[in-house]
């Protein structure tokens, strides 16, 4: 990227004197992807598939002629600040597919200037969706706005999720500066049924250790779930998360099942919501509410 070595990973925050020049002034990358699917006799077919770089989109299939699952890849190899990056996922009527990442995504240090990250999903009538990229790993004096928003139909049924992980442990990575806002917003047939909003900044950060904030968890995942018999999945999924090792709580909210995972390193997240979601498909019966094949390259 545009910082190397021990600037990349420098815990000393940048400096906004005229020397250094502005996102805005260097190359950034402006990409987006649209996937279309629908159902039909012989299983879910791809009605409309749009990229532009840096995002590329393929659907690997092990069999068949039908799409199961498609995989998002960043060309760029990272997110900078300034960057702007948008997916759109609409699964028509009777469609099920599910869509995650190739890799973990990085967002590395910025000057000044936020990456934008926007994604909308759209699950129609009868249609089965599952949102399950790879974690997101936040370098220190990174900034990202994220920003998710989901559009449902009665009828439909969806899983989403999407995992933060505050620097990398492996290297000794200490995230003490930077912004990070990453919302939600989730509505049914039109209308507003969850806003969640977690936002840091500079001034926060050296405060997370704090137990009334994240205390010494580094990573932390959002899981939502929409579609039928609730009440009692969302028991059987309380259930799910007791065995999990990691911290784990779930709620009802709205007309979703809201699942809040955290852990001290991405590891351990990552088994936990392996096992989630080994879980849930077993009870759930087959669809795309499972591990990604993705997960396991």
């Amino acid at each position: 990227m545009l910082w190397k070595g021990a600037k990349l990973f420098s815990q000393v925050e940048p400096q906004s004197s005229h020397e250094n020049p502005s996102d805005q002034d260097l190359q950034r990358a402006n990409g987006s992807g649209r996937i279309v699917v629908s159902g039909s006799e012989r299983g879910t077919r791809i009605m409309e598939v749009f990229q532009q770089s840096p995002i590329r989109i393929l659907f690997p299939r092990t069999g068949g002629s039908t799409a199961e699952e498609a995989v998002l890849i960043n060309t760029a190899g990272g997110i900078a600040g300034g960057d702007r990056l948008e997916t759109c996922v609409t699964a028509l009527a009777k469609a099920a597919i599910a869509v995650t990442s190739q890799a973990a995504e990085k967002v590395y240090r910025a000057l000044n200037q936020p990456a934008q990250i926007e994604t909308k999903l759209k699950a129609c009538d009868a249609a089965k969706l599952a949102w399950l990229p790879q974690e997101t790993i936040v370098f220190n004096w990174a900034r990202l706005n994220r920003e998710t928003q989901i559009e449902l139909s009665s009828g439909a049924e969806l899983l989403a999720l999407e995992w933060l992980v505050l620097g990398r442990a492996a290297h000794g990575e200490e995230v003490v500066g930077g912004y990070i806002t990453d919302s939600w917003r989730v509505r049914k047939d039109g209308r507003l049924i969850w806003a969640d909003t977690f936002r840091v900044t500079d001034g926060i950060f050296p405060h997370l250790h704090r137990k009334a904030l994240l205390s010494d968890w580094k990573a932390l995942a959002t899981l939502i779930y929409f579609g039928r018999d609730l009440e009692a999945r969302l028991e059987l999924l309380r259930g799910v998360a007791a065995s999990l090792g990691c911290r784990c709580a779930v709620t009802s909210v709205g007309g979703l099942i809201i699942v809040r995972l955290a852990a001290k390193m991405s590891s351990d997240l990552r088994i936990a919501l392996r096992s989630f979601l080994q879980q849930f498909s077993q009870a759930f019966g087959p669809g795309p509410f499972r591990v990604p094949k993705m997960w396991s390259c």
